[in-house]
């Protein structure tokens, strides 16, 4: 575990309320798990999973007075998620952590894309990311405290090709929480985004699925991530209250993109050109 002795033994979670959206499954299936081994209150909202999720919760609660919830419901529905969240908020009390892990990609080529299939992805990765953060920052800015942190991804830094419908909604989280970022931290309350590359979860398989056959063999040459060394490095970096959290190899890109745009736009195009040749398109 990448994470010290020094925070294990501090259980820094004890006794604080964590939301997580997105959370039965891959990345947001592992970060709620370390949440409740470091002493969460953990609530989880997802579609998926609900019932097993809570059991491997449960097990690894430290202590009795932890509490595990699920809440089944769709983080695109305004009005449902704002009457469930406002309840288990009566319930469990001010929310401390707002981690919003919801979000898919349906990668394609651009001519077989219709216009539904960007409003899709717009409305999953977008605003299921935006309306629980809309309904739980009143929360954060009555209390003037709170932590919200949302996962974008290394293609919300970089654009590529088959994720026309994807990049867009993880560029537009990113610009979010940056705004967010500026207006909130005068109350004290904290923003953090991870920008995770290719990690193995139940997302990404259902993605291969979908993926043009260039993007196939340009995966392959860089490294699958596990989704419980992202949880850590997600963890980490909310403990050390860090705005840009990257996993793997992701920083260096980050930075390239920064310092050397047209240098990354040189390795993606060659990417893609070797890619072509070796499928025989010229």
């Amino acid at each position: 575990m990448m994470l010290s002795k020094k925070i294990l033994k501090k259980n820094p979670f004890t006794g604080k309320n964590v939301i997580v959206c997105g959370g039965s499954r891959g990345i947001g299936k592992d970060t709620s798990k370390l949440l409740v081994s470091l002493g969460a209150n953990t609530c989880v909202v997802a579609i998926h999973d609900l019932q097993e999720v809570k059991q491997e919760l449960e097990s690894r609660k430290i202590n009795d007075n932890q509490r595990v919830t699920t809440i089944y419901c769709d983080c695109t529905d305004y009005d449902k998620l704002k009457e469930l969240l406002q309840v288990h908020i009566e319930k469990a009390g001010h929310p401390d952590y707002l981690i919003n892990v919801v979000g898919y990609a349906r990668p394609n080529y651009i001519e077989n894309l219709t216009l539904k299939d960007f409003q899709d992805t717009l409305n999953q990765n977008y605003f299921g990311q935006l309306i629980p953060t809309l309904i739980v920052l009143p929360y954060f800015i009555k209390a003037r405290r709170g932590h919200l942190a949302c996962v974008s991804s290394l293609l919300g830094f970089i654009g590529a090709m088959g994720y026309t419908t994807y990049s867009p909604t993880k560029f537009a989280l990113v610009g979010l929480l940056e705004a967010l970022r500026n207006e909130l931290s005068p109350l004290g309350i904290h923003c953090s985004v991870l920008y995770p590359p290719d990690t193995r979860t139940p997302g990404f398989e259902q993605e291969n699925e979908f993926k043009p056959k260039e993007c196939k063999i340009i995966s392959k040459r860089g490294k699958i991530l596990e989704p419980s060394y992202v949880a850590e490095v997600f963890i980490r970096g909310i403990i050390n209250n860090k705005f840009s959290i990257f996993p793997g190899k992701s920083k260096l890109f980050w930075r390239v993109k920064r310092m050397f745009p047209s240098l990354i736009y040189k390795i993606i195009d060659s990417d893609l050109k070797k890619a072509r040749k070796q499928l025989g398109k010229y």
